[in-house]
């Protein structure tokens, strides 16, 4: 009967919650190594997160500006590191507070989740690269004439993941970076000044110095076209029908409009200037020789024979 008392009195003992400490002695005596492993965190969170954004945020979006990147690559920076050095703040005050455990459980889960997302999205995750390398290397920027892939248009915007080209039937394309980065993109406006060329075509019997001279002449008297480089002509093929003289020109400060509006008065006064000097510009064609044989069909022929009979 005692054993059982005292068995009973001992669980009573240990289902009463603790008291309630009366003095800060106490306290710190029940609660001290807690309390002491939540000033390291804080601590040790403050001081490693304040030298990553009071130090090596700015000192990495100082190196990216002395580099040439854009604001926008520079904006990403900002948030990106800023996004680790909380991450690397949280990491060190678990571990300084004792706490290790919890790392590397999120460690794991953290691995499994960013491979996942990298397989998920390793084509938006490739434009978006790309969108920083074509930020940074500038191969064309906002308002720039661009041809690529049997497509073209003027840059509108350039997004860390797409761009956006309005073509010259108003129409709005948009492109992922990847495409982009990846393929052969001509850009036509990087210059101050854009050479064209139009072959015309005169006949076999035409002088052809004269017909360079006209072509030159027409040249110079458009005042879009510039004097210096000067324009020149040379012969270039000798087709079927036509002898190719090749015109060469540039014009300064190209845009899409001004190169179309500029080359059509040119060829148009070429053209105009040549039928006003006999000179021929023809065009193929194609003459039939020989004879042609016919095979008449049976009821043909006894037609024929009755007719001839009567």
């Amino acid at each position: 009967m005692a054993i059982q008392e005292s068995v009973a009195s001992i669980l009573l003992q240990q289902n009463q919650p603790d008291p309630i400490p009366d003095s800060i002695p106490e306290l710190l005596a029940q609660y001290g190594e807690l309390v002491g492993k939540v000033i390291a965190f804080v601590l040790a969170f403050v001081v490693v997160w304040a030298i990553g954004r009071i130090v090596l945020v700015p000192l990495a979006k100082r190196l990216l500006k002395e580099r040439g990147y854009d604001e926008t690559v520079r904006s990403l920076a900002d948030n990106v590191l800023g996004a680790l050095a909380l991450i690397l703040a949280l990491a060190v005050a678990f571990t300084v507070a004792g706490f290790g455990s919890v790392i590397a459980a999120f460690a794991t889960l953290g691995g499994a989740l960013a491979l996942a997302i990298g397989f998920a999205a390793q084509d938006l995750l490739g434009n978006f690269v790309a969108g920083v390398f074509i930020l940074k290397d500038k191969p064309f920027e906002v308002g720039d004439w661009i041809e690529w892939n049997d497509m073209s248009g003027r840059v509108e915007d350039i997004d860390l993941r797409v761009s956006r080209i309005k073509t010259f039937d108003n129409e709005r394309i948009t492109v992922p970076n990847g495409e982009l980065a990846n393929n052969a993109v001509k850009n036509p406006v990087a210059f101050d000044k854009l050479r064209q060329k139009f072959v015309f075509g005169i006949g076999y019997d035409d002088d052809i110095d004269h017909a360079k001279s006209v072509i030159v002449e027409e040249a110079e008297r458009n005042d879009d076209i510039l004097a210096d480089p000067a324009p020149d002509v040379r012969v270039t093929e000798l087709a079927d029908s036509y002898v190719g003289l090749q015109s060469r020109f540039w014009i300064a400060d190209p845009s899409r409009a001004d190169f179309v509006k500029i080359r059509s008065d040119f060829v148009q006064a070429v053209k105009e200037r040549l039928d006003a000097e006999t000179i021929d510009m023809p065009y193929p064609y194609r003459q039939l020789t020989g004879e042609v044989e016919t095979t008449a069909t049976v009821t043909e022929s006894q037609s024929q024979a009755q007719s001839t009979d009567d």
